[in-house]
């Protein structure tokens, strides 16, 4: 009995006030907490990015698709060389080159249709082969 009193009194008893987390746990759960709010950021960056590039590729395929219909639609073959024009849809620009080169057979055409953002990166391209009518 005597020697485990003695142990009770050796031992520092815990008051309520010394509970709790120190300045270490403090900074590790905030560093957590701080690079899990980062990685949501940038997952939320990503999707905001990639939903406007997917409406610029959408708006890209309607002004590409429109310079190829009026190539099909002429009665002419149309003219080896290049042209560039400005397509505006759904209130953005889009810098549309379309390049004709002759092809080993003369009765067709190949069409090229490079279409570029506003800060000239290219968007889409798209191609077609076109004979005579």
């Amino acid at each position: 009995m005597r020697g485990r009193a003695h142990a009770r009194r050796g031992q520092r008893r815990v008051r309520p006030a010394d509970r709790g987390f120190t300045l270490i746990e403090v900074l590790v759960a905030l560093g957590i907490v701080a690079i899990a709010l980062m990685a949501g950021s940038q997952a939320s960056s990503a999707l905001t990015r990639n939903a406007q590039r997917q409406s610029d590729v959408m708006l890209a395929q309607i002004c590409a698709e429109n310079e190829l219909a009026k190539v099909r639609l002429a009665r002419a073959m149309p003219a080896v060389g290049d042209s560039a024009l400005v397509c505006t849809q759904a209130g953005n620009n889009f810098n549309v080159g379309v390049s004709t080169t002759a092809t080993l057979n003369p009765d067709f055409r190949r069409v090229d249709v490079q279409v570029r953002d506003a800060q000239d990166a290219p968007v889409l391209r798209v191609s077609t082969v076109v004979g005579r009518y």
